[in-house]
Protein backbone atom coordinates (compact mmCIF):
# COMPACT_ATOMS: atom_id res chain seq x y z
CA UNK A 1 0.00 0.00 0.00
CA UNK A 2 1.22 3.47 -0.94
CA UNK A 3 1.51 5.81 2.06
CA UNK A 4 2.71 9.36 2.65
CA UNK A 5 3.93 11.28 5.67
CA UNK A 6 3.30 14.82 6.84
CA UNK A 7 4.46 16.56 10.02
CA UNK A 8 2.51 19.08 12.11
CA UNK A 9 3.44 21.26 15.05
CA UNK A 10 1.32 23.52 17.21
CA UNK A 11 -0.08 23.10 20.66
CA UNK A 12 0.53 20.03 22.76
CA UNK A 13 1.83 17.06 20.77
CA UNK A 14 -0.07 14.64 23.02
CA UNK A 15 -3.33 16.34 22.07
CA UNK A 16 -2.42 16.52 18.37
CA UNK A 17 -1.64 12.82 18.37
CA UNK A 18 -5.02 12.03 19.91
CA UNK A 19 -6.83 14.25 17.38
CA UNK A 20 -5.34 12.43 14.39
CA UNK A 21 -5.41 8.87 15.79
CA UNK A 22 -9.03 8.35 14.72
CA UNK A 23 -9.04 10.20 11.40
CA UNK A 24 -9.98 7.84 8.54
CA UNK A 25 -7.06 7.08 6.25
CA UNK A 26 -4.49 7.87 8.95
CA UNK A 27 -2.45 4.75 9.59
CA UNK A 28 -0.05 5.90 12.30
CA UNK A 29 0.58 9.02 14.37
CA UNK A 30 3.86 9.44 16.25
CA UNK A 31 4.62 12.17 18.77
CA UNK A 32 8.11 13.58 18.55
CA UNK A 33 10.43 16.45 17.74
CA UNK A 34 10.67 18.29 14.45
CA UNK A 35 13.78 19.83 12.96
CA UNK A 36 13.47 21.99 9.87
CA UNK A 37 15.46 24.82 8.31
CA UNK A 38 13.60 27.40 10.41
CA UNK A 39 12.68 25.24 13.41
CA UNK A 40 14.86 23.20 15.77
CA UNK A 41 13.37 20.68 18.19
CA UNK A 42 9.78 21.85 18.04
CA UNK A 43 7.37 19.28 19.42
CA UNK A 44 5.02 17.85 16.85
CA UNK A 45 3.61 14.77 15.23
CA UNK A 46 4.37 12.56 12.25
CA UNK A 47 1.30 11.36 10.39
CA UNK A 48 1.49 8.39 8.06
CA UNK A 49 -1.60 8.27 5.88
CA UNK A 50 -3.10 6.62 2.83
CA UNK A 51 -3.57 9.41 0.24
CA UNK A 52 -6.30 7.37 -1.47
CA UNK A 53 -8.42 7.58 1.69
CA UNK A 54 -7.39 10.94 3.16
CA UNK A 55 -6.32 14.08 1.32
CA UNK A 56 -3.47 16.25 2.63
CA UNK A 57 -5.66 19.36 2.56
CA UNK A 58 -8.26 17.60 4.74
CA UNK A 59 -5.54 16.76 7.25
CA UNK A 60 -4.55 20.44 7.32
CA UNK A 61 -8.23 21.38 7.80
CA UNK A 62 -8.34 19.14 10.87
CA UNK A 63 -5.10 20.68 12.16
CA UNK A 64 -6.41 24.23 11.81
CA UNK A 65 -9.72 23.24 13.40
CA UNK A 66 -7.87 22.53 16.66
CA UNK A 67 -4.79 24.78 16.36
CA UNK A 68 -4.95 28.53 15.77
CA UNK A 69 -2.84 29.42 12.68
CA UNK A 70 -2.69 32.99 14.00
CA UNK A 71 -0.64 31.93 17.03
CA UNK A 72 3.08 31.21 17.26
CA UNK A 73 4.75 27.81 16.78
CA UNK A 74 2.35 26.32 14.23
CA UNK A 75 3.84 24.53 11.26
CA UNK A 76 3.33 22.04 8.47
CA UNK A 77 6.47 20.17 7.46
CA UNK A 78 6.79 18.03 4.36
CA UNK A 79 9.43 15.69 2.97
CA UNK A 80 8.11 15.36 -0.57
CA UNK A 81 8.44 18.18 -3.07
CA UNK A 82 5.13 16.91 -4.44
CA UNK A 83 3.41 18.14 -1.23
CA UNK A 84 5.04 21.58 -1.13
CA UNK A 85 2.64 23.38 -3.55
CA UNK A 86 -0.45 22.03 -1.78
CA UNK A 87 0.86 22.98 1.67
CA UNK A 88 1.90 26.45 0.50
CA UNK A 89 -1.45 27.03 -1.21
CA UNK A 90 -3.38 26.00 1.90
CA UNK A 91 -1.33 28.27 4.18
CA UNK A 92 -1.56 31.12 1.68
CA UNK A 93 -5.34 30.80 1.73
CA UNK A 94 -5.37 30.95 5.55
CA UNK A 95 -3.00 33.92 5.62
CA UNK A 96 -5.11 35.90 3.16
CA UNK A 97 -8.58 35.20 4.40
CA UNK A 98 -8.38 38.11 6.85
CA UNK A 99 -10.36 38.67 9.97
CA UNK A 100 -14.10 38.26 10.05
CA UNK A 101 -15.83 41.64 10.29
CA UNK A 102 -17.91 42.43 13.35
CA UNK A 103 -21.65 42.28 12.74
CA UNK A 104 -24.21 44.19 14.79
CA UNK A 105 -27.36 42.45 15.99
CA UNK A 106 -29.33 43.78 13.00
CA UNK A 107 -26.89 42.24 10.52
CA UNK A 108 -25.10 45.51 9.84
CA UNK A 109 -21.33 45.13 9.29
CA UNK A 110 -19.35 47.46 11.53
CA UNK A 111 -15.67 48.20 11.87
CA UNK A 112 -14.38 45.98 9.03
CA UNK A 113 -10.79 45.04 10.08
CA UNK A 114 -9.90 44.00 6.52
CA UNK A 115 -10.13 47.60 5.34
CA UNK A 116 -7.17 48.53 7.56
CA UNK A 117 -4.07 46.27 7.36
CA UNK A 118 -3.04 47.43 10.83
CA UNK A 119 -5.95 45.47 12.29
CA UNK A 120 -5.65 42.35 10.12
CA UNK A 121 -4.58 39.11 11.78
CA UNK A 122 -1.08 37.84 11.08
CA UNK A 123 -0.85 34.19 10.15
CA UNK A 124 2.12 32.60 11.90
CA UNK A 125 1.60 29.10 10.52
CA UNK A 126 4.52 28.18 8.33
CA UNK A 127 5.42 25.56 5.80
CA UNK A 128 8.91 24.15 5.56
CA UNK A 129 10.84 21.11 4.40
CA UNK A 130 11.50 18.70 7.23
CA UNK A 131 15.14 18.10 8.08
CA UNK A 132 14.69 15.47 10.77
CA UNK A 133 11.98 13.91 12.93
CA UNK A 134 12.89 12.23 16.20
CA UNK A 135 10.15 10.16 17.85
CA UNK A 136 9.50 10.93 21.50
CA UNK A 137 10.09 8.21 24.07
CA UNK A 138 7.48 5.46 24.43
CA UNK A 139 5.93 7.03 27.54
CA UNK A 140 4.94 10.06 25.39
CA UNK A 141 3.28 7.95 22.67
CA UNK A 142 -0.54 7.86 22.94
CA UNK A 143 -0.22 9.64 26.28
CA UNK A 144 -3.86 10.77 26.45
CA UNK A 145 -5.13 7.24 25.81
CA UNK A 146 -2.91 5.98 28.61
CA UNK A 147 -4.14 8.80 30.91
CA UNK A 148 -7.85 9.36 30.15
CA UNK A 149 -8.29 11.37 33.37
CA UNK A 150 -5.96 14.06 32.03
CA UNK A 151 -7.53 17.49 31.48
CA UNK A 152 -6.97 18.76 27.93
CA UNK A 153 -7.63 21.98 26.03
CA UNK A 154 -9.51 20.00 23.39
CA UNK A 155 -12.90 18.44 24.10
CA UNK A 156 -12.35 15.18 22.19
CA UNK A 157 -15.95 13.99 22.56
CA UNK A 158 -17.24 17.18 20.97
CA UNK A 159 -14.51 17.12 18.30
CA UNK A 160 -15.50 13.61 17.20
CA UNK A 161 -19.11 14.73 16.70
CA UNK A 162 -17.96 17.62 14.49
CA UNK A 163 -15.41 15.68 12.46
CA UNK A 164 -17.37 13.43 10.17
CA UNK A 165 -15.69 12.07 7.07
Amino acid sequence: MYTKKIYFSGGDFHELQEVFNDVPGVLNVTAGYIEAADEINSSGIEIEFNPKKMDLSMLMDVLFAVVDPYSQKVGVYYTSSEDEPQVELHLNFIANRGKQPAVACVGLTINDPNSNPKFARKCYAKASRLTKFTPATEDHQNYIRKHPELKTDIDFTKLKTYLRF
